[in-house]
């Protein structure tokens, strides 16, 4: 084995900016908002065992992940949107898949029962769930065919072809038809109109991040951005900042209606940091019992340098940190350099604020990543193996699971302060297993782990990196080395074929012996000497140290204490039933609508999924404290276990003694009562593991929902990306379970066929390309594959 040997004297470089990681170091003791996040999700994510239905994906591969030690799963969006995407175009922001419009129930993620049984199981495995939320556009105005989407008084804005009217289906008025009178009487909560997306009367503005039209109207957080519809009959009068009071006030019901634990704010820079302010400062602060409390988890999504990140910070009063844009270019570095970038400089491509001082406790607020979805389009075959890149969909430059540096890299990332996300493409090999779209995650043979990573998030874990100091202790070409104080100390090494041993000082005691946890030096210790200087020897990146350890090592104390354990929790959510959320249609899950006044019928606020012998807490709170009200609990076979009656704010408990899903509905308890809206909430715990198959098809659907659901269910799945796309290509995929031929037609805003071929289709997520060989104008079209009866809107620039 040959070593490169360099004592203290012998650093070449002073870095200035050291000494104000030292300084940070110095502070950052705690580990308070620090956590392992792990983004649950890729970008066209999709497991035909579980078809829109990825909270169950995720529920089942929780037990895995909470052996590794993963804190938080990054869930991704999960309110509807005009088709079973990705979720990155945000339709009604109070449909979680329990209404039935646009043709569909389920969101990519599941149903709403469906979703919120997923987050309580994580919770139930010690797990927290840090929701993404997209605040800075909406898309999908329309019927299921776009009928009255369009409003022919907005201002026009060359993106959108004036598609500003939002209209949502209700408990109230649900969907009996796609034309657009029904769409335009419905009235569903939140309804949105032109004024409200830019330009508008008060703000006359396309330009600038705040303001340009993306990715769909641009929502106005102005104080001016409010007026009506000139074609809706549905049409309330809205008044100032209704943009802004809107969204504030649908996160509060979200976060009390999901209980999740944090968040991920998509693409910070397109709206108003005062916004951003004000939605972080009301779930942090004043959403009741739902409140995150100051240190909640939170980050945004800001592409650019670290002083852009910073001041956004700043701007947004350190309520969340950033993603690490700025350290990620250092990182990309390790990996597209080769092994001559000069590792040791990585340090100081973080961002300044990192770590800060919230009433009286230091918190983590910066997160250090790799990959993530924005920066990973993989090709892939069939089977969902990678065939190539769509490197211009890419943020920025993707980095290769399958990188012999990939193991530094994430070395680095949880190494320095922060809290980091781990891509769930980079822990789990799906690249080339031929089992992209169709593998068990509770297996380990379909769903393989990369083993660095399972031990760096071991190490970080285990030997609680975050509670040192962050102390940067070596800084060569090849080779960095990181304190974090009388913790552990990592070495990275972007060699691909020497070792790197240096000498360094360090904080542990004269004798403390220390040992390689990461495998790469086998049996070996060394011993810190009497001048507190320790030797770290590092392997190279080609695999060949013990255990096959590429580019890290990890000393910490041979005798430290380990067992890292996510303690399990119950979970709490809240109901609102009321005549403008929830849908009463019958392919709907016919939850929601007010008490109905002069009647004792239920009303079902949703359904939770509890474990054998756990119990259930439930509330009742009214709008009118004076009615007597009954609040219940249903099994599985209609049977009241549980219940409560009286006036004011009602409270039960039961302790079921099967497992399964239980039904909360409440009533009048006398017919003389008027209509009142009310609130139902409950706290309980699911199983950690849950018995039986957890998709929507065979365990999840309620009884009264007719077959055609579960047909629809089963369709192939049209998603375009991107969208906007040029007027020459479009890009898209097409995800069946079969071996068939389809028909892509291209019609335009007339009714005019402008397109069409054949593709053939494999089982699994194909990628077509269709080929526009005479550019179409830009505006809006739909794709359409009539085999299948399903459809986009697309817009063409």
């Amino acid at each position: 084995m040959r070593t490169i040997t360099r004592t203290p004297s012998s650093r070449s470089v002073f870095r200035p900016w050291l000494v104000l990681a030292l300084l940070l170091g110095l502070v950052s003791n705690t580990a308070n908002a620090q956590q392992v996040v792990l983004q649950g999700f890729w970008w066209d994510y999709w497991n035909s065992n579980y078809p829109n239905g990825w909270a169950n994906y995720i529920a089942d591969l929780a037990p895995r992940l909470k052996t590794m030690g993963i804190d938080a799963v990054w869930m991704p969006p999960n309110i509807k949107g005009p088709n079973q995407g990705n979720g990155y175009s945000p339709f009604d922001n109070y449909d979680l898949g329990d209404k039935y419009q646009k043709g569909f129930l389920n969101t990519r993620v599941g149903n709403k029962d469906e979703l919120l049984r997923g987050i309580a199981i994580l919770h139930a495995n010690g797990i927290n769930v840090v929701q993404d939320i997209v605040l800075n556009h909406n898309d999908g105005a329309g019927s299921a065919n776009g009928s009255g989407g369009q409003d022919p008084a907005a201002w026009e804005d060359y993106s959108t072809s004036k598609y500003k009217n939002f209209r949502y289906v209700s408990y109230a008025t649900p969907a009996t038809d796609e034309s657009a009178a029904n769409y335009l009487a419905r009235s569903g909560r939140f309804s949105k109109n032109w004024q409200n997306f830019n330009p508008n009367p008060g703000n006359n503005s396309t330009s600038g991040d705040w303001n340009a039209v993306y990715f769909g109207p641009d929502v106005s957080y102005y104080n001016g951005s409010y007026g009506q519809s000139s074609n809706a009959t549905f049409n309330p009068a809205q008044g100032a900042d209704y943009m802004r009071n809107g969204n504030r006030n649908w996160l509060i019901w979200y976060k009390k209606q999901l209980g999740f634990d944090g968040v991920r704010l998509d693409a910070v820079k397109h709206f108003p940091d005062f916004a951003t302010e004000d939605f972080l400062y009301n779930m942090q602060s004043n959403a009741g019992w739902a409140n995150g409390g100051a240190t909640m988890f939170a980050v945004g999504e800001w592409v650019g340098s670290s002083g852009q990140m910073d001041g956004w910070c700043t701007n947004v009063q350190n309520r969340a940190g950033t993603f690490d844009f700025s350290l990620r270019n250092g990182i990309y570095n390790i990996v597209s350099g080769g092994g001559n970038f000069d590792i040791g400089s990585l340090p100081g491509y973080q961002q300044g604020t990192r770590v800060v001082l919230i009433n009286g406790t230091y918190v983590h607020r910066t997160v250090p990543f790799v990959n993530n979805h924005d920066t990973f389009r993989p090709q892939t075959d069939a089977n969902g193996n990678y065939t190539g890149w769509n490197t211009g969909d890419e943020l920025a430059p993707h980095i290769d699971p399958f990188d012999p540096r990939l193991s530094a890299a994430y070395a680095a990332a949880l190494a320095v302060d922060g809290s980091p996300q781990i891509f769930f493409e980079d822990l789990f090999n799906i690249g080339n297993t031929s089992k992209r779209y169709s593998h068990s995650p509770k297996s380990s043979t379909d769903l393989p782990v990369r083993s660095d990573l399972e031990n760096l998030i071991w190490c970080h874990q285990n030997l609680k990196f975050k509670q040192g100091a962050y102390k940067v202790r070596w800084q060569a070409a090849d080779h960095l080395v990181i304190e974090r104080s009388t913790k552990a100390i990592i070495g990275i090494n972007d060699s691909w074929s020497n070792w790197q041993n240096s000498t360094v000082s360090c904080d542990f005691p004269a004798g403390t012996v220390l040992k390689d946890y990461s495998g790469a030096n086998g049996t070996a210790t060394v011993t810190v000497s009497g001048s507190q200087t320790v030797a770290i020897n590092t392997p190279p990146c080609n695999g060949t140290a013990a255990g096959g350890r590429r580019g890290y090592s990890v000393w910490a104390p041979a005798n430290a204490a380990t067992g890292y354990n996510l303690a399990g929790r119950a979970t709490t959510q809240e109901w609102e039933l009321a005549n403008d959320l929830g849908d009463s249609h019958a392919s709907s899950l016919r939850q929601g609508g007010a008490l109905p006044g002069s009647s004792t019928a239920y009303r079902t606020a949703g359904r939770i999924y509890v474990g054998a012998s756990k119990n259930i807490s439930y509330n009742l709170y009214p709008t009118d404290a004076t009615r007597s009200l009954t609040v219940e609990v249903v099994n599985s076979a209609g049977t009241i276990i549980s219940s409560a009656s009286g006036t004011g704010n009602l409270a039960g408990s039961v302790t079921p003694t099967a497992e399964g899903w239980y039904t909360l509905r409440a009533k009048n308890a006398v017919s003389t009562n008027p209509s009142q809206r009310c609130f139902v909430k409950a706290t309980y715990t699911p199983p950690t593991v849950v018995t039986g198959a957890m998709t929507g098809r065979r365990d999840a659907t309620p009884a009264s929902q007719p077959s055609s659901l579960a047909q629809q269910l089963d369709k192939p799945e049209l998603n375009v990306y991107p969208n906007p796309t040029t007027a020459d290509h479009i890009d898209l995929t097409l995800q069946t379970r079969s071996e068939e031929t389809a028909t892509l037609q291209v019609y335009d805003l007339t009714g005019r066929l402008v397109h069409e071929e054949t593709a053939k289709l494999y089982p699994g997520a194909n990628p077509i390309r269709l080929d526009v060989r005479k550019p179409l104008p830009a505006g809006i079209y739909q794709l359409t594959v009539p085999e299948y009866r399903i459809s986009s809107k697309l817009l063409l620039r």
